[in-house]
């Protein structure tokens, strides 16, 4: 087994189509079973209130390997957020795992000995949107959560990256300097 692979973190953001509230934004840390991933994996089963943690899988009988778990970033409240979260982003994250795998970016020899937590988020919108483009939903996951898994296992962005564009990169959200 590789050990470089004890503890890796990524994240990615993949933006909706326009009109659409289906941003994904995953968080991931990805690493052996026999580490600390691995152990903070196993004690994610316990459940808590509006945030229910579920393995990613493909459809019934099928979860994916590495063995991934999903956990809302924010308090799912109802079963309309809920179905979307154990639907379309389930199935979107499942798949990026598994062509991660197909692709190489994964290691097969060793997927059953790393697993992978994926913090997702789904907009508290989505749910009562009439308009909801599921499969804009189900793009943004993947494209993401692929991209989240990539750069974990590529330690991106890289120190001199961070470095480089101290100076002219600033957080989207960024209204205060």
């Amino acid at each position: 087994m590789t050990s470089s692979l004890i503890f890796r973190t990524g994240e990615a953001t993949v933006l909706a189509a326009p009109g659409q509230f289906t941003d994904a934004m995953p968080e991931i840390v990805l690493g052996r079973t026999d580490g600390p991933v691995g152990h903070a994996f196993a004690s994610m089963m316990a459940q808590s209130k509006g945030h229910t943690a579920m393995f990613a899988i493909r459809a019934c009988n099928q979860m994916v390997r590495p063995a991934t778990i999903i956990v809302p970033k924010v308090t799912l409240k109802d079963m309309a957020n809920i179905d979307l979260y154990g639907g379309v982003v389930q199935s979107a994250t499942a798949d990026a795992v598994v062509d991660c795998l197909i692709e190489g970016i994964l290691p097969k020899a060793e997927a059953n000995d790393l697993c992978i937590i994926s913090l997702v988020w789904i907009d508290p919108r989505c749910a009562a949107d009439a308009n909801l483009d599921k499969r804009d939903m189900y793009r943004t996951n993947y494209e993401a959560t692929r991209l989240a898994i990539r750069r974990a296992l590529n330690n991106e962005p890289t120190v001199e990256e961070l470095i480089a564009n101290r100076a002219t990169i600033k957080h989207d959200m960024d209204d205060w300097s």
